[in-house]
């Protein structure tokens, strides 16, 4: 799995994810910093690849419908410092090899992950 890291992330939020067996790109590294949500969005769909950010907006799935991307993470916390942020990303890093992630968004805060998965089917009522 090939990570784009936003740029709103420590820059070791993606030495996190190669060490462990990943491969991971920053925004910044690639050139891209400055460049707005949507054409971010529309760059990890062409690349297929999955975004970790701290930007909230990716979590609301009438603009970015996870079904379209190969996965979203994003960081919600009410502290933005990098501790937390790298916290929050050694938080995730062991469910990726038992959760999956295309098509889904997961929400990572301190105590919890919240994974939602677009393929669910939901009874009508």
């Amino acid at each position: 799995m090939n990570f784009k890291v936003d740029e709103n992330m420590p820059e070791e939020a993606a030495d996190l994810l190669v060490a462990a067996g990943y491969e991971a790109d920053t925004v910044r590294q690639e050139g891209l910093a400055g460049v707005d949500d949507p054409a971010l969005a529309v760059l990890i769909q062409q690349e297929g690849r999955p975004l970790v950010t701290f930007d909230l907006e990716f979590g609301d799935i009438r603009k970015y419908p996870p079904q379209d991307y190969h996965g979203l993470i994003v960081l919600r916390s009410k502290q933005q410092d990098k501790w937390t942020l790298l916290t929050l990303v050694r938080k995730f890093i062991p469910k990726l090899t038992t959760e999956p992630l295309a098509g889904n968004l997961w929400i990572v805060e301190a105590d919890r992950i919240r994974i939602w998965e677009s393929t669910k089917t939901y009874p009508s009522n």
